[in-house]
């Protein structure tokens, strides 16, 4: 498979302050990831580093076998980088359906496919952005990323405080995305054995730094070292 991404020794943070330090991995094209680690170890910056939203004070970002570590983040998004923060960014005088077809782009992705995916959606379509549930609205982020028809998908926390039952919704799609879509995916999740159940490979970070790269099946077989590494019960 082509390599999509490939971040090369990257050390970035906020203004002068060191977030992430000499951090490498390459991610294929259709390759699914969960970045994993303690509270506060630099994941979401990670993904936000991919976004260009941090400060690059070393190392490079290749993309699709382009450099983009100075391109900025609207070009980035436009080259086919599609990222759902964990603020969910819902407008409150838009629809469902306006939130979808203001970001469209060519490609697969469109409205119909984007509801039988999310079928809530569909019923949701003409309630606004502020009528929704924090689950529903966390479907409409990851189907707005959707629709920019992206090469990979970066999700921080997809799951964070939202019911069973709506968990249960989104681990469907994200698996229907990785597994019959083949669709790249990074995905930050505290639930590391959920993160590692949908993904095919694993990073930990400790610190700002790779302290594990494995398949993610391996890990999640090895309960002993997941433990240690991100202390989940």
């Amino acid at each position: 498979m082509t390599e999509l991404l490939v971040l090369d020794k990257v050390t970035a943070g906020y203004g002068e302050s060191i977030v992430l330090e000499d951090v490498s991995f390459t991610l294929k094209e259709g390759d699914s990831l969960a970045l994993l680690g303690r509270n506060g170890v630099g994941k979401t910056s990670l993904l936000v580093t991919l976004m260009g939203l941090t400060r690059l004070h070393k190392g490079s970002i290749r993309w699709a076998g382009g450099d983009i570590s100075r391109v900025s983040t609207h070009k980035r998004s436009r080259a086919g980088l599609g990222w759902v923060p964990q603020e969910r960014h819902m407008f409150p005088s838009l629809t469902v359906e306006e939130h979808l077809t203001v970001v469209a782009r060519p490609g697969p992705w469109n409205l119909q496919k984007i509801y039988q995916m999310f079928p809530r959606l569909f019923e949701r379509r003409n309630n606004m952005g502020n009528q929704l549930s924090g689950g529903e609205q966390q479907m409409v982020a990851i189907a707005r990323a959707l629709m920019t028809n992206p090469r990979i998908l970066l999700l921080d926390e997809p799951m964070e405080g939202l019911a069973p039952i709506i968990v249960q919704e989104l681990v469907r799609a994200i698996r229907k995305l990785v597994q019959e879509e083949g669709m790249s995916v990074i995905v930050v999740e505290q639930h590391a054995r959920l993160a590692l159940s949908l993904t095919q490979r694993a990073i930990v970070l400790d610190r700002g730094r790779i302290v594990h790269d494995s398949d993610s099946a391996s890990l999640l077989a090895d309960g002993d070292k997941l433990d240690k590494l991100v202390a989940v019960a």
